[in-house]
């Protein structure tokens, strides 16, 4: 949320429709290109800095910070934090850290701790800030934070689902969604079953006893599984499903798939 002392608390810095601006602070180059990078495909105009100094000339630009707490030489992003709330306590403010401190607590408004927190977890709470600062309610969606942990765990070469014992989406990842041709905001809410019926004859009792019974089913020659591929090929597929606690505190159900193999359709 940008404002100045000539705007209202609800008044962008610009338009409402003005892109949002956000600052980078790194002292690794690497990470600044591909956190801006990454950002600017989701429409944010990114400002990048490397030291304190440098972050501290762009405060009255930006409208939201996403600072690194470790930047050598006895530096520290807080420094930036304290200096950005004193001069815009409007203005959101995210840590980035490798570890958890015990000073954590103090101007920033969000931490996230680097190596597990995924990138979903910074567009999200980017997403949140931005909301704010247009003036509209803020809605965080918890699932993107509580699920992304899962999918860092199991690996980018797993088709990963969260569903509810009725076989509604919960949470998808990026492999999954590629995988069903989908984006990912498209399957939470739905239900894979109304989407995918030749599903439910073998998989809507094994989510519902999974569900259920908190039992795990494992199954390393089911074809098929995610309703693809059916481009020349048949894939086997190597398939976990065990039961999980889910953000509305129900029993709910991670399928994950891998692909053993892929062999040509005779």
């Amino acid at each position: 949320m940008s404002t100045t002392e000539h705007d209202s608390p609800l008044t962008l810095v610009q338009t409402p429709t003005a892109p949002i601006r956000v600052l980078l602070l790194d002292d690794q180059p690497d990470n600044l290109l591909l956190r801006s990078t990454i950002l600017r495909k989701y429409g944010y105009v990114t400002e990048t800095a490397s030291t304190i100094e440098e972050a501290e000339r762009m405060l009255d630009e930006i409208d939201i910070a996403v600072l690194d707490y470790h930047l050598g030489a006895g530096k520290f992003g807080t420094e930036v934090a304290n200096a950005l709330r004193a001069r815009r306590p409007q203005v959101p403010i995210i840590i980035l850290s490798a570890t958890l401190e015990r000073r954590f607590g103090g101007v920033e408004d969000m931490h996230l701790l680097k190596g597990y927190s995924s990138i979903d977890d910074l567009v999200t709470a980017l997403r949140s800030f931005e909301a704010k600062r247009r003036g509209r309610p803020v809605v965080v969606d918890a699932r993107d934070f509580f699920y992304s942990r899962i999918n860092m765990a199991m690996g980018d070469d797993v088709a990963l689902e969260i569903l509810d014992g009725e076989g509604t989406w919960q949470y998808v990842n990026e492999t999954c969604a590629r995988v069903l041709e989908k984006p990912r905001e498209w399957f939470p809410g739905r239900n894979m079953f109304e989407e995918m019926p030749e599903l439910a004859a073998d998989w809507a009792d094994i989510l519902r006893t999974v569900a259920e019974t908190r039992e795990t089913y494992i199954d390393r020659t089911f074809r098929g599984v995610l309703n693809l591929p059916t481009k020349g090929e048949r894939w086997v597929w190597n398939v976990l499903a065990f039961p999980i606690t889910l953000h509305t505190r129900e029993t709910g159900v991670v399928l994950t798939a891998r692909a053993l193999d892929r062999k040509p359709l005779v």
